[in-house]
């Protein structure tokens, strides 16, 4: 999912060559569909219950995007696509299945490229689910958050833990092999032995991918309302938040899930290829309300709000445009590939930048190495276990 913020009414209008896309040939697509049945408590991303003429209306503008962007040439490669949300399910198959058509006739899609969709359970029955299959999505991204029924209401969820392993054995039947499944960890109320219950039993379902992100309560959501006037549960203290995660790499480890960031565990080879792309500066256009992009070392926005993008002609207003520094770029590497497990490479910092990793940041990696934080690897450098734990303080290090 892509978090926005709108800051200026500007207009993009540059067209990019291949090998500018930061020394690849080919590029990420992301699609956003801002709608959902009722928004949870928790939810800071750009989303709304609307009614599905509205939502009909949102998917010819996006088609009309695909159709018209500047920021690629007609046939340039996509090696990932993503709709995120919001809920993309909530879509029918028919309409992802246009969208579907619009990228492909638009860009060159290629064989096997990773094409996921986010889906809550609630939202896609055995049908919908085949729809999705044959208008050529190949890995589902499941919201179940909890196998508890009570943390799902509190949450805000509209689906209970059954209807999700309905959805999930409906995914299989219709053939999908690449299943990824969303988990909360520190709930308020919630104690460690629930915590474990719900790993345990997403084990059992054999995804081949596993999310498990702890609960962030962010300003402006129902979830703050509620904690700032004293009327929500304990949030687990800081000990029992770091258990948690212990246990989570520890546990998924012992069933073949490797953990690859931070937060993501996969079985080998199954590693989300779109995320793992932010991390490692992959170029990526998103498209729909609100969607930001990476492309030719330029950072900008779709407008957010979702009836000035449905009303566009064509492109809609972008925002927050803003070309990235060489500094800033050095930054970028260092603090997104420290969230994957491979760590950051020397050798690839120094093709990209012409600097050497010792150059730029040799004392502050040796002082991090010094404090248990950083270890060596073959390639480069990545965080211990003591560094993930306080992950943030390293990371915010190295903004020079």
């Amino acid at each position: 999912m892509t978090r926005i913020h709108q800051t200026g009414n500007q207009i993009v209008n540059r067209k990019c060559r291949r090998e500018d896309l930061s020394g690849t040939n080919s590029i990420s697509l992301y699609i956003h569909i801002p709608f959902c049945l009722r928004k949870c408590r928790y939810c800071d991303f750009l989303s709304a219950a609307r009614p599905r003429e509205e939502q009909e209306k949102y998917v010819r503008a996006l088609i009309r995007e695909i159709q018209s962007q500047l920021e690629c040439p007609s046939g340039t490669p996509a090696d990932t696509v993503f709709f995120g949300g919001g809920t993309p399910s909530i879509l029918s198959g028919e309409q992802i299945g246009r969208i579907m058509e619009a990228l492909r006739e638009r860009f060159d899609i290629l064989p096997h490229a990773e094409i996921s969709l986010e889906m809550n359970p609630r939202t896609a029955d055995a049908e919908k689910i085949l729809e999705f299959k044959k208008a050529g999505i190949n890995r589902l991204s499941m919201g179940v958050q909890s196998m508890h029924d009570e943390e799902l209401r509190l949450l805000g969820r509209i689906h209970t833990v059954r209807e999700a392993k309905e959805a999930f054995d409906a995914a299989r039947a219709a053939g999908f092999d690449n299943i990824n499944i969303d988990l909360m960890s520190a709930l308020p109320g919630q104690s460690f032995e629930s915590w474990a219950e719900s790993l345990r039993l997403a084990a059992e379902w054999k995804p081949e991918h596993i999310s498990a992100y702890s609960l962030i309560i962010e300003p402006g959501t129902p979830f703050c309302d509620l904690y700032e006037a004293g009327k929500l549960a304990p949030l687990p203290d800081e000990e029992t938040d770091r258990k948690m995660y212990h246990y989570t790499r520890e546990f998924l480890a012992r069933h073949g899930y490797a953990r690859y960031e931070i937060s993501n565990y996969a079985l080998p080879g199954r590693e989300c290829r779109h995320n793992s792309g932010y991390w490692t500066g992959h170029p990526y256009l998103g498209l729909g309300a609100g969607a930001a992009s990476y492309v030719n070392g330029t950072r900008f926005s779709n407008i957010a709000d979702i009836n000035s993008y449905t009303e566009a002609l064509s492109q809609p207003v972008r925002t927050d445009v803003r070309t990235l520094t060489e500094e800033e770029k050095m930054e970028e590497f260092m603090f997104l590939g420290l969230r994957m497990t491979a760590g950051v490479s020397a050798a690839v910092f120094q093709e990209r930048f012409g600097r050497t990793l010792e150059e730029v940041y040799g004392s502050l990696i040796r002082r991090h190495i010094a404090q248990g934080l950083l270890e060596e690897t073959e390639e480069g450098f990545c965080l211990t276990e003591k560094g993930t734990d306080v992950s943030n303080y390293v990371m915010s290090d190295y903004l020079l």
